[in-house]
């Protein structure tokens, strides 16, 4: 366990690749790459300045899990998480990096984000009260909020490093990377979506929604890529609490997202410091998921 937050990395001897909302990607080798989950969290796209103690070792961990339940689904990027066993470049800044780091192989990353919801909540919910759509799926009149769908949908956006993914249609994607491609990305999609929800619903949660990212590696083989079914990128809801109608209860960072709604500020740069209990409190929603979904203590 590795109680330090960590904010932000700077490893000699390896090269920055990039750095995104909440991870710190490295150069490796012509192979690797080695993706640092940090304590950052973001809201409405913006990086907040308090950190979630635990936060990326809860995301490291949790992908880690999904990746061995779902193999037989899809290959995914991973090749080790043990930091002890990755290269000496990398076991040289094992305080930093145990718990939260992955080796992965490198992958050509779709530029697109593999949105699938299995309820109607969030930007689907704003969608369907405007068009009776969401994005361009046409849905039954007079669903309330949070309902079940009656089936999972697929529906794509845009990648964003910076600023906000945005929902385009299927007729996009297809644009973008060919009829093939998207029919594989939904179809894997939708039953890594289907698997993972029915089994987390045996474990007490229910997965509203999630994204998943594909990549090819360098023979184009399909690999699933970066994070998996975490509460970074996913709605985890109370199973036993589910009810129809209104907003849940959620183990996700919805959590902060609702205490800076209650704040007057834009959802512009820079993003206010969050209190101690607020932070604290999603660490012990993170930990919580976890334990539920894998049966042990993280």
């Amino acid at each position: 366990m590795n109680t330090a937050t960590v904010l932000q990395t700077s490893l000699s001897d390896l090269k920055l690749h990039r750095r995104g909302k909440v991870r710190d990607v490295y150069e490796v080798d012509d192979e690797s790459l080695l993706i640092v989950a940090t304590d950052r969290i973001s809201a409405f796209d913006c990086i907040l300045p308090t950190p979630i103690e635990r936060k990326g070792e809860v995301l490291t961990a949790l992908s880690e899990f999904w990746f061995e339940r779902l193999k037989d689904v899809v290959a995914n990027h991973l090749i080790e998480s043990n930091v002890d066993a990755m290269p000496p470049a990398v076991q040289r800044h094992a305080q930093t990096l145990n718990g939260r780091a992955m080796l992965v192989r490198r992958a050509e990353v779709f530029p697109v984000e593999c949105v699938v919801r299995g309820y109607l909540v969030g930007s689907g919910w704003k969608d369907y009260l405007r068009t009776g759509s969401v994005c361009g799926h046409k849905l039954p009149e007079g669903l309330p909020e949070s309902a079940k769908l009656p089936a999972a949908l697929f529906t794509p956006s845009t990648k964003a490093e910076e600023g906000h993914d945005e929902n385009i249609t299927e007729d996009q994607v297809r644009e973008l990377i060919g009829v093939e491609q998207t029919a594989l990305l939904r179809d894997t999609s939708l039953r890594l979506y289907t698997q993972a929800e029915e089994y987390a619903r045996q474990r007490g949660i229910i997965i509203a929604d999630t994204k998943f990212e594909f990549g090819l590696d360098k023979d184009g083989k399909l690999l699933l890529v970066d994070e998996v079914l975490t509460p970074d990128s996913s709605r985890f809801w109370p199973a036993d609490e589910y009810q129809p109608g209104r907003s849940q209860p959620s183990f996700d960072k919805q959590f902060v997202r609702d205490y800076l709604e209650t704040l007057d500020w834009d959802k512009k740069p820079p993003a206010p410091a969050i209190p101690s209990e607020i932070a604290a409190a999603t660490t012990a929603r993170y930990l919580e998921a976890y334990r539920l979904l894998t049966g042990k203590e993280l």
